[in-house]
């Protein structure tokens, strides 16, 4: 039933979440310091999902969910999903990312219930990306060497669960850009936010991830620009984040231009650490009408072994212009549905969810498959939702009761 109200989100829920964090972590990074076999993650993901996908069916028997655009634009997301699998030509594994897929969007449909407009899955958001970050923490201060491997550069990688430095550096950067909004709008105390916007920033300092420190500086001046004219805290933040911001410009440039170019050349640079080469080849590749229309099928996001690293081309390489449009629609309908909202906390916590994917989607493939960016923009439709109507029926006088002359004497007597 679309629009019914919730009488208050069960803290089950919170696993719900936890869950497909956990499932959008991926089974494919650095090398740990106990080896996990890489069946054994993708099970540990997997049952993951299909245990999410349970519970909230068990918290919400009735089905009852709320309309949301964002979810209807993931379901159209299956068509061309199927339509470009279905033929096996990416083979096997292509329809079993497709029931992942579906199972990944049967379960927000579910948790629509509880989009209220509410901060309550924000908070779980940054809690279960917070949890991951202390494994990453807790894994450099364990074996700082399989922390930070000659193979990637001396950047941070995950040493207890496989995870890439751009995977960390997204993770922190979301959870410090929330956690800063969360401060300017006093929904939590600044004590509580350092002890998360610290580390989380030292962690991105050593994952030298640009992608994602752009992400977070260029979010964040949206969703602060967007609280300008109603919140005095964020003025005065935005104020010395200018002030900061140039001073650091002059004192440290040669030091940001050396951890900004990680040692490469300017050629390599300029060239996006070869990923340019891999796009050329990509949209030189011969198509025919359906692989450009629906794509070659569900695969894991590379083209002929290299990774794309490049969620618009990803999604043509595998659901093609028809995916593409509807990821574009994705992110324009939820954009648009910001800027309608009067200024408000959520909105621009939303509005810095919503600009940090679309950033990141110029180097990072997810935004047509279960991910992490899903699970952002998830967090911002919920923020973006209508609070549930209350049905409210109008109070009627009880009946009056007749009572007869002599019983009234009885009773004043």
């Amino acid at each position: 039933m679309a629009g019914a109200r919730a009488a208050g989100t069960p803290r089950i829920v919170g696993v719900i979440w936890g869950l497909l964090v956990l499932n959008t972590l991926g089974s494919a990074g650095a090398e740990t310091i106990v080896p996990l076999p890489r069946s054994l993650i993708q099970m540990a993901t997997m049952g993951a999902l299909v245990a999410a996908f349970a519970l909230a069916l068990a918290v919400n028997l009735r089905l009852h969910i709320r309309s949301s655009a964002f979810v209807l634009l993931l379901t159209l997301l299956l068509v061309p999903s199927v339509i470009s699998s279905v033929d096996l030509g990416s083979g096997f594994g292509a329809l079993f990312r497709c029931a992942r897929l579906a199972l990944f969007i049967g379960t927000l449909w579910l948790l629509t219930r509880w989009w209220d407009g509410g901060m309550t899955f924000l908070r779980h958001h940054i809690r279960m990306y917070f949890a991951v970050l202390g494994s990453v923490a807790a894994g450099l201060a364990i074996s700082p060497g399989a922390a930070l491997p000659d193979l990637y550069g001396g950047r941070l990688v995950g040493a207890l669960w496989p995870l890439t430095p751009p995977q960390i550096g997204q993770y922190a950067a979301v959870i410090i850009g929330l956690t800063v909004l969360l401060v300017l709008g006093r929904r939590t105390d600044r004590t509580a936010a350092a002890g998360i916007i610290v580390p989380s920033f030292v962690l991105l300092v050593l994952t030298h991830t640009r992608t994602a420190t752009l992400g977070l500086f260029i979010g964040l001046t949206l969703a602060i620009g967007s609280l300008l004219l109603t919140s005095a805290a964020a003025r005065r933040f935005f104020t010395w984040t200018v002030v900061c911001a140039a001073v650091a410009a002059v004192g440290f440039s040669s030091a940001l231009q050396a951890w900004f170019l990680r040692g490469q050349s300017q050629e390599n640079f300029a060239n996006l650490t070869g990923r340019a080469k891999v796009w050329d080849a990509l949209l030189a590749a011969p198509r025919t009408t359906t692989e450009q229309l629906f794509g070659m099928g569900l695969g894991d996001k590379s083209f002929d072994g290299l990774p794309i690293d490049n969620s618009w081309l990803a999604v043509y390489q595998e659901q093609g212009l028809v995916g593409a449009a509807v990821v574009a629609a994705i992110i324009l309908v939820l954009g648009g549905v910001a800027l309608l909202r009067p200024p408000s906390l959520q909105r621009a916590c939303a509005i810095f969810l919503i600009s940090y994917c679309a950033i990141a989607s110029y180097t990072e493939a997810g935004l047509g498959d279960a991910s992490p960016y899903l699970l952002h923009l998830a967090v911002a439709a919920s923020l973006l939702a209508a609070p549930a109507e209350t049905a409210l029926l109008p109070t009627l006088p009880a009946p009056r009761r007749h009572i007869p002359r002599w019983a009234r004497r009885s009773e004043m007597t």
